[in-house]
């Protein structure tokens, strides 16, 4: 079974902040949900779970009990200890205290969390945070589990701690569907869905959103003189349409970073359409 979102709408007042937005959720992957600040991938990933219903389109997901989700704000309350986190979490998708024991042990393990188990939530540090949100979120073995930014914000070995917590749950069968600002991160996925202003620019596996990158990609050391140009590191790209060299530039391999910024490039050429 195939979870997700089908050319889903979502309006709040009179702002529509997702236009027919599909995002495939399937069983042993993991996606990634990508784009800038207000690209509505938050509101996405609420619509997926549940928390936001879409004015059209469809939304299918298993029962809330086989739904695991993170929030920004990591899921975590700052007044119980690890281990009551995890035990109140356990309870609400029915699980009994020894099953509840049974599955902590080795997650805590896993995550580094296991010497700090009788710490509040609100005394860990931001990378323990999370990856209690994580664990939060996985103690029941879902069948959809749905993250919103898990690794923003903390430090890199947090961050391979937890991509290998959530890759651990896509090889379990699980569907597991993130959103992440980091490009870097989003090329481990199998799949991506890049989203800007509320659309679907792209998605596919990352390799595919790549290679239909249109025209060309040029590097450059001085900023070109072309409204299609954006900042990379010290230097610069720029897009080609037409594929046409520019003075100053020469031709880059694209990588997933580049085919999104080109991706919203285009549409903006196109009019927004």
């Amino acid at each position: 079974m195939t979870w997700g979102l089908d050319r889903a709408t979502v309006r709040f007042g009179s702002r529509l902040v997702l236009q027919e937005v599909s995002i495939a959720a399937r069983p042993g992957v993991l996606t990634a949900v990508v784009g800038g600040d207000g690209a509505g991938k938050t509101t996405a990933l609420r619509a997926l779970v549940g928390l936001v219903k879409p004015i059209r389109g469809a939304v299918r997901r298993p029962a809330d009990t086989r739904v695991g989700y993170l929030p920004a704000s990591s899921g975590v309350y700052p007044d119980l200890t690890v281990d009551e986190n995890l035990a109140f979490a356990g309870a609400v998708r029915g699980l009994d205290r020894l099953e509840i024991a049974r599955r902590a042990q080795p997650l805590l393990e896993r995550t580094g969390l296991g010497g700090v188990r009788d710490r509040l939530g609100g005394k860990l540090s931001g990378g323990m945070r999370q990856k209690l949100g994580v664990t939060l979120a996985v103690i029941h073995q879902p069948d959809l589990l749905v993250l919103d930014e898990p690794t923003t914000g903390i430090d890199p070995v947090s961050r391979v701690d937890l991509w290998r917590l959530m890759t651990e749950q896509a090889v379990r069968g699980a569907a597991v569907v993130l959103a992440t600002s980091y490009l870097d991160e989003a090329e481990r996925a199998a799949e991506v869905a890049v989203l800007d202003e509320g659309r679907t620019l792209a998605s596919g596996r990352p390799s595919d959103v790549i290679a239909a990158v249109p025209g060309a990609v040029l590097g450059a050391d001085r900023r070109p003189d072309s409204p299609h140009r954006w900042r990379r590191g010290t230097g610069w790209r720029m897009w080609s349409p037409g594929g046409e060299a520019a003075s100053g530039t020469s031709p880059v391999s694209p990588d997933l970073e580049d085919a999104v910024v080109v991706a919203a490039l285009a549409r903006r050429s196109e009019g927004g359409t």
